[in-house]
């Protein structure tokens, strides 16, 4: 699975607390930036990882921020990225399970280290359940579709 990783200034910290869980997990990631504490806008790094996953080029991403807020906020305006910001681990579990998210953004400011490591275990190792929750998932993209006309 080949995964885009990004981050403002104040999700580096996070980011490196989960990159070795991505190895453990052996995903394959790469890191689009930002790499330190400097101020950053955040859109500019949202938009990056979630371009990669909305045209296919990877098949997830993760993004972190602050609140986790601006970058969800990003993410969900490109066309087939389901990005879910969760700061504990059903969150992600049923992110993955109901709505087949693609893209996990988690809060840098809010969540330590080991919460994040929970979160992105389950969140990786979640399947999609399917059944009804595809049929929801369709009527997702038809939104889509009509919108983006």
């Amino acid at each position: 699975m080949k995964v885009a990783i990004g981050c403002d200034h104040a999700g580096v910290a996070l980011k490196n607390e989960i990159t070795p869980i991505l190895k453990e997990l052996a995903v394959d990631w790469e890191d689009v930036g930002t790499k330190t504490e400097e101020s950053v806008d955040y859109p500019d790094f949202g938009e990056k990882v979630s371009e990669l996953v909305s045209n296919g080029k990877m098949e997830r991403g993760i993004l972190i921020c602050g609140t986790g807020i601006g970058m969800s906020i990003v993410a969900n305006k490109f066309p087939g990225v389901r990005a879910a910001l969760c700061s504990e681990a059903f969150s992600a579990t049923m992110s993955r399970l109901h709505n087949d998210a693609n893209l996990l953004v988690l809060p840098g400011r809010i969540i330590d280290g080991k919460t994040a490591a929970e979160i992105v275990k389950v969140w990786f190792t979640t399947p999609f359940e399917g059944g009804r929750h595809q049929r929801r998932l369709d009527k997702i993209k038809a939104i889509e579709s009509r919108l983006c006309k």
